[in-house]
């Protein structure tokens, strides 16, 4: 299976909660398909300095920022297909590298900066490797987990919406094949909507999110768990709101 490895679009996010999904379910079934995971948990580990300067520098909501993560999908072992994944963010649009490597493997890469020899023709990987050394101490950092359904457009599969439940979060025991575990990220019975778009939004869902009184709003979930990191370490209260919008 080929997969793809470079990505952009503009990606809006909305809070909604069980009634709104259950509201939008009959034009998502109309007008999308369900992607080829069909549902399922996704685990991602977030990497980040000592000091958390990658989410740290999201504070000043600069023109680009950027973050590095592992994601999987599924509970992974040693074999299992893991994604090393450039993100950035410039003007508002989303630039997403990325490369495929067994988990274990794409583990060791991430933590000793080598790439290993099946890679080693990779642009990318020589960009991960570039932006592993430019980062003093970057390491893995948090575990992001959440059960996901996507779809696809069936006129424009560059159209993409996600639902995501469940976003639990941990910044301990930093292995993802030890299962998904941790605090809530999201209040109970709401989910995050995530639609991904490389031009504008199609008429009938404009529609839809108007009449559902929907609307898109600034969240991160990695710069959601770390304010409630900061919580119990009693950082300020103006710094936790920045990171809101991060």
């Amino acid at each position: 299976m080929a997969f793809k490895e470079v990505f952009k679009r503009v990606e809006k996010k909305y809070i909604i909660n069980e009634a709104q999904f259950a509201a939008l379910a009959p034009d998502v079934a109309e007008y999308m398909c369900g992607d080829s995971y069909g549902e399922s948990t996704i685990y991602n580990i977030y990497f980040d300095t000592p000091s958390h300067t990658l989410i740290r520098s999201s504070i000043d909501k600069p023109v680009y920022k950027e973050k590095l993560r592992l994601r999987c999908y599924g509970t992974p072992t040693d074999d299992s297909t893991a994604f090393i994944e450039i993100k950035k963010k410039y003007k508002g649009v989303v630039y997403k590298r990325r490369i495929s490597l067994p988990y274990r493997e794409a583990m060791d890469f991430t933590c000793s900066g080598k790439i290993p020899p099946s890679r080693s023709d990779s642009q990318i990987a020589h960009e991960i490797a570039w932006l592993l050394s430019f980062y003093n101490g970057i390491a893995p950092a948090m575990i992001l987990s959440y059960d996901r359904i996507a779809f696809f457009g069936k006129d424009d599969p560059n159209l993409r919406i996600t639902f995501d439940k469940n976003i639990l979060f941990r910044d301990y025991d930093l292995d993802l094949s030890l299962g998904a575990y941790g605090r809530e990220v999201l209040p109970v019975g709401t989910r995050l909507m995530e639609i991904k778009i490389p031009d504008a939004m199609p008429v009938w869902l404009a529609q839809r999110l108007s009449e559902q009184s929907i609307f898109p709003t600034s969240f991160s979930k990695y710069g959601s768990a770390y304010i409630d990191i900061m919580n119990k370490t009693g950082d300020s209260e103006s710094e936790k709101e920045e990171i809101t919008n991060a």
